[in-house]
């Protein structure tokens, strides 16, 4: 799990510099007493926060409330919750910068050994016609239910494509970044959602859209490629928070805080691909997406207490404000110190590891909780430019020293290219496909 804000390069500590006290021991048990009291400067100290300021809450990108009751506009259809429809139709896919649906589902697949580009070309048109409809409330051709479609619950579908997929079409257009990542020393990866030549991103205020939807897409499938992974994710309930609100996350804390917005200046910049990448020319107004399935070890992370919590993200639990001081949405001061003389927000604090002085070392993030009933995470999900410059660098200091390795693990990572968007009467892809 990486924030928006990074620290630069020129921060990192040397390879191996790590405590040599068992970090985890440090924050659990009765033994913490004094000496973690001291090191970490808790207890007492930290109500030594900088004076709350009056901060504007940032709103969640995306969608406005107003947005959220676009009819469907057909005759006969009711609307209301869930009948809403969101276009699909624009200069970029926009399921990327959407107001997150409730429940979001990716699945991944492998291309077929006989799909080729002449089967590729024809895949994508009967994907984009599929993705009209059902984002619309209307069902897709031989739908057998199709009374499952005309409630969409803002229904976005999002496509992706892998390495293989594309160089079926054109080796040339590869961009150097579309691949598996760098290997990091902390990773444990077990091959099951690793990869994959194409993804679909299905996301909704209904699980109801989301499956059928599913299913639908699958069937578009079968002739071209397999399943090869699916991962499912939510979030809070539509309407049990307001518009806006940051999503916690299953450990409890407030996740999402620091991260780009829309209508930033230099949003696109960091998001939307320019097409002037060796190889990008036909992915201009697409995006790279890093997506990353985090184990959350809930069961020791329960043995921590609510300071130990804190100073391991850095932030309070409450609110999510900076230790340093102030709500939710005030920038950290990390160069705070406690009544000792120690840093507010702990050296090895996710925040303080995760923060960058280059405002290009950013990335827009999206992310989901899981909970297979056997295991539970984050499915975390992030948009940007170019991963090797901007994920990157952030999860390698993250890999290095950051206290909240000890309580979660990385089991899945994959890379895709996020198509362009499609204009009505276009198909998606086509640019890829030209």
């Amino acid at each position: 799990m990486a924030p928006a804000n990074a620290e630069s390069p020129a921060g990192k500590s040397p390879a191996g510099d790590s405590p040599s006290i068992g970090r985890r021991s440090l924050l659990t048990g009765g033994a913490v007493g004094v000496g973690i009291g001291t090191l970490l400067g808790i207890g007492g100290t930290l109500g030594l926060q900088g004076s709350p300021e009056s901060v504007k809450p940032v709103p969640t990108p995306g969608a406005t409330d107003e947005a959220l009751k676009t009819s469907l506009g057909t005759a006969g259809k009711r609307t209301g919750f869930g009948g809403e429809a969101l276009p699909c139709h624009g200069s970029h896919q926009p399921g990327v910068t959407m107001v997150p649906g409730a429940h979001i589902r990716y699945i991944a697949y492998t291309l077929k050994p006989e799909t080729d580009a002449a089967a590729l070309q024809r895949m994508f048109r009967i994907l984009t016609g599929d993705v009209e409809g059902l984002t619309s409330g209307a069902a897709p051709l031989a739908d057998p239910e199709p009374e499952l479609a005309a409630r969409p619950a803002r229904l976005s579908i999002t496509i992706g494509v892998g390495s293989e997929l594309v160089q079926r079409i054109n080796k040339a257009k590869v961009p150097k970044w579309l691949g598996p990542l760098p290997a990091f020393s902390r990773d444990q990866l077990d091959g099951r959602h690793d990869g994959g030549d194409l993804v679909l991103i299905l996301q909704a205020d209904d699980q109801l859209a989301v499956a059928h939807a599913a299913r639908m897409l699958e069937r578009d499938l079968r002739s071209f490629a397999e399943l090869h992974w699916v991962q499912q994710g939510f979030r809070q309930a539509r309407g049990s928070e307001s518009t806006g609100t940051t999503m916690r996350n299953l450990m409890g804390q407030v996740d999402g805080t620091v991260n780009p917005d829309p209508s930033d200046d230099d949003f696109a910049g960091l998001v939307w691909c320019d097409g002037s990448g060796e190889g990008e020319t036909w992915l201009k107004n697409g995006s790279a997406l890093v997506l990353r399935r985090t184990r959350m070890e809930l069961d020791t992370w329960d043995m921590v207490d609510r300071p130990g919590r804190e100073q391991t993200i850095g932030r309070t639990l409450s609110d999510g404000a900076p230790l340093s001081g102030g709500t939710e949405h005030t920038p950290s001061d990390f160069d705070a110190k406690n009544a000792l003389g120690l840093p507010v927000i702990p050296t090895f604090s996710h925040i303080r590891r995760a923060r960058s002085e280059d405002p290009n070392e950013r990335i827009f993030r999206r992310g989901m909780n899981y909970d297979d009933g056997q295991e539970a995470g984050l499915l975390f999900a992030c948009y940007q430019r170019n991963p090797l410059k901007q994920f990157v660098p952030i999860q390698q200091r993250l890999d290095e020293l950051d206290l909240l390795n000890e309580w979660v693990t990385h089991t899945g990572s994959a890379v895709f290219a996020i198509l362009p968007g499609f204009k009505q009467g276009e198909q998606l892809g086509a640019s890829l496909l030209a």
